[in-house]
């Protein structure tokens, strides 16, 4: 089987990345053979298909009022990617190409390209862009569906592109061009991580196939040195929509004594030190030093208030048998049983947030029941070796079909 894995960073940047990157090093394991196609930038890993990944793309760059125009038809349509995409098939000749996080740089017109050589077309969707042209589903300090029941033009009426006219203008045009040219209509599986995405593609996309695979991680984790250490940490993007004021809000209003670590970085970073000085805020961490801290921690918490898909905290946290607190949202509900592997709350609901981390110090031992239930979960549903079998499946039967 040889498959052609495209993403538009071929670097480690976000979540796709960290999916899309698994994957490559799983079905390598497989002995499938891969192929790879992308962006071009400095940070890229080594690949021996480099010469056919499309020049970089960096919309945040000044540039005169030609560039601007020429930037905004490829951010609808990549003419230049799927041109470049064509030579790497002709030479290749994949049986499946799999997509990944491909919007405005390479542009969903690539799958047709894909389709029109012949080959089975599998699209995973790490977020809401196809239900949502601002990729968010929040606006204003709220979650929001407008553009999913309603008109694409709704993130234009709103301005929702970082409150700009034209930038939200070219989301709803390049959503309205999408439906228009209908280039997910031509893929043979769309993969979503959770049962909540699923529901808003598939009002979007009615007749399209859409296969629910969770998202998983490594099951030979080391549990050596896992304890508790009194502490309640997050792990994530400091901002308002992922709830992290709230959490350091509760973890003032909390009776019981704990401590709160905040791990990440993000533009609520230096308001949060300013107004919640108990609340330890470390910054940027990767590798041991993190592993440490989740090993050590009480509970991880995920208080996010916008649409989250399939946690990666959660399942991290789950993995070395830590409860997990997570508001009441998106896809989190699906990955916490209530008072079985954690808790659920109210998402913005600081007071009650304090009650349900309070719960936990109290009932030390029912805290560490449902951390061995979290890994036990974690081991049944979660793992690396599920997904791979999950998504081969689905590579086999779509290749037989």
């Amino acid at each position: 089987m040889k498959v052609l894995l495209v993403n538009k960073f071929f670097f480690m940047k976000g979540g796709a990345e960290t999916v899309y990157f698994q994957e490559r090093e799983m079905l390598l394991s497989e002995g499938v053979e891969i192929v790879e196609f992308s962006m071009q930038h400095e940070k890229n890993i080594e690949s021996d298909y480099a010469d056919f990944f499309v020049p970089n793309v960096d919309y945040y760059q000044e540039q005169s009022i030609k560039n601007k125009i020429e930037t905004a038809i490829n951010f609808i349509h990549n003419a230049q990617a799927c041109e470049k995409l064509t030579a790497l098939l002709e030479q290749e000749k994949p049986d499946l190409v799999h997509f990944h996080n491909i919007y405005h740089q390479l542009t969903p017109s690539i799958i047709k390209v894909a389709k029109r050589f012949g080959c089975k077309t599998v699209l995973t969707a790490h977020d809401t862009k196809i239900a949502c042209p601002s990729y968010t589903m929040y606006r204003d300090g709220h979650t929001c569906e407008e553009c999913v029941h309603g008109s694409v033009w709704n993130a234009t009426k709103h301005r929702c592109q970082e409150g700009s006219l034209i930038k939200s203008f070219l989301l709803s045009a390049e959503a309205t061009y999408q439906k228009v040219s209908k280039n997910y209509q031509q893929l043979d599986a769309i993969v979503s991580p959770s049962r909540f995405l699923s529901r808003f593609i598939q009002q979007k996309l009615p007749d399209n196939r859409i296969e629910v695979i969770v998202n998983g991680i490594d099951e030979d984790v080391s549990l050596e040195g896992t304890s508790d250490q009194g502490y309640f940490l997050y792990l994530g993007r400091l901002s308002q929509e992922k709830g992290v004021p709230t959490l350091a809000k509760a973890h003032q209003l909390m009776s019981e004594k704990a401590g709160l670590k905040i791990v990440g970085d993000g533009p609520e970073f230096n308001q949060l030190k300013a107004t919640y000085p108990s609340a330890e805020l470390l910054g940027f961490k990767s590798g041991e030093g993190l592993l440490t801290l989740i090993k050590e921690a009480k509970a991880v918490i995920v208080p996010s208030e916008c649409y989250e898909n399939c946690s990666m905290s959660v399942i991290e946290a789950m993995s070395y048998g830590k409860p997990v607190v997570g508001s009441k949202i998106g896809g989190i509900p699906e990955q916490i049983r209530d008072g079985i592997d954690g808790y659920l709350f109210e998402a913005g609901n600081a007071q009650v947030l304090a009650n349900t981390l309070d719960l936990l110090v109290k009932e030390p031992n029912k805290t560490i029941d449902m951390g061995n239930n979290a890994r036990e979960r974690f081991l049944s549903k979660y793992t690396l070796t599920k997904h791979k079998h999950d998504l081969l499946s689905l590579y086999q039967e779509l290749l037989k079909g």
